[in-house]
């Protein structure tokens, strides 16, 4: 078996892991990108990959399959290669709430298989990545799993695949939690008399600012939050007014909320 990383789909996500793997020094001999929409095909040829638009074809004799597709088509496109997939191929799906068993099921043989959540930042290069390996996967093919996701940004390993569903709360769905947070402060600045451009701007690079200052940091973010809230001045000022509307209660809720509905996702996407 060839030391060859065949994606099933070639969306958005498959194309930031082969523009990932690429600048990593992967080959793009070493890929192979399927899928049915001759325009996606088109964007991953640009990229040097070779492409095709049959399922079967890219997956046979890969030593890696990604799954890239949407989760309420998992079922149709492992059933659809299940012939030719073998117990030594190791299985990596991308697609949100479909439990690693299910794969398994479907592919109807003991399967070495990776369940990841990863989220949109993704795209840019700067993705957060919960990753579950089964009984099936080896050393080696977790490795093989961390590396062909780091390409996309960092990764992180839980023990138990029930763990996914807190983890697409938190960095899975995460990301529209900070635009929710972000529409907000630039339309509360606009309301304060900033024209948009300018009140977007201020709003977004204090964004970054307050990630890079919270992940460089050895202090928790409650420490951070607290060295900027000066007694009796403005910060303290709109942190009453947040913990006055239990903003704080609303965001674990909304939290509670979405593993919630990951739960319920796995259970409607891996039955038969």
């Amino acid at each position: 078996m060839s030391e060859r990383i065949a994606f099933i789909g070639a969306g958005n996500m498959a194309r930031s892991l082969v523009g990932g793997l690429l600048q990593h020094g992967i080959p793009a001999g070493s890929m192979i990108a399927a899928d049915p929409d001759a325009a996606q095909r088109a964007a991953l040829d640009a990229l040097g990959i070779a492409t095709t638009a049959s399922n079967e074809a890219a997956a046979t004799g890969a030593s890696t399959i990604v799954f890239a597709v949407k989760p309420q088509a998992m079922r149709a496109v492992v059933r659809g290669i299940a012939s030719s997939v073998t117990s030594e191929q190791l299985l990596i799906s991308i697609a949100a709430g479909v439990p690693s068993g299910a794969v398994v099921r479907w592919c109807g043989k003991p399967s070495a298989v990776v369940r990841c959540m990863p989220n949109t930042p993704a795209l840019y290069g700067a993705g957060m990545t919960a990753m579950f390996a089964n009984e099936s996967v080896t050393a080696q093919q977790r490795t093989r799993a961390e590396t062909t996701l780091t390409a996309v940004g960092q990764v992180l390993w839980v023990d138990d695949e029930t763990a996914l569903d807190a983890a697409t709360a938190v960095s899975g769905s995460g990301p529209a939690y900070f635009f929710y947070l972000m529409e907000a402060m630039i339309a509360a600045g606009v309301e304060l008399g900033l024209d948009e451009a300018t009140a977007r701007a201020l709003t977004l690079q204090t964004a970054v600012g307050s990630a890079l200052m919270a992940s460089q940091s050895d202090s928790a973010p409650a420490v951070l939050r607290r060295n900027v809230t000066s007694p009796g001045g403005t910060t303290q000022s709109a942190i009453a007014v947040l913990e006055k509307n239990a903003v704080r209660v609303a965001l674990i809720e909304a939290l509670r909320a979405a593993a919630h509905r990951s739960t319920e996702l796995a259970r409607e996407f891996g039955d038969d």
